[in-house]
């Protein structure tokens, strides 16, 4: 694996994405937009995929390397957390 530890993550079950990149949190009433590569991200995550199997997906379908995709994911899991969207 080229990533080293795999961490498995879940959007909470309650969290509602659309196919435009809008996500609602019910529980906290609280909206956001996503772009292109945060809704790609987003809807991996809701399919079980890992963060592996994400990373490599972001690599083999956008001009990314992977130090910049390791550089970028942890910035981005932070995020999700702080919006309270992942699951405990």
């Amino acid at each position: 694996m080229i990533f080293g530890l795999d961490h498995k993550m879940n959007i909470k079950k309650n969290i509602a994405m659309s196919e435009n990149g809008f996500i609602f949190n019910p529980a906290t009433g609280d909206s956001f937009s996503a772009n292109r590569m945060a809704s790609f991200i987003l809807a991996a995550l809701r399919s079980g995929k890992s963060e592996a199997e994400i990373k490599t997906d972001i690599i083999e379908n956008y001009e990314v390397n992977p130090e910049q995709v390791n550089r970028d994911w942890d910035d981005y899991v932070i995020q999700l957390r702080a919006a309270n969207l992942l699951e405990a």
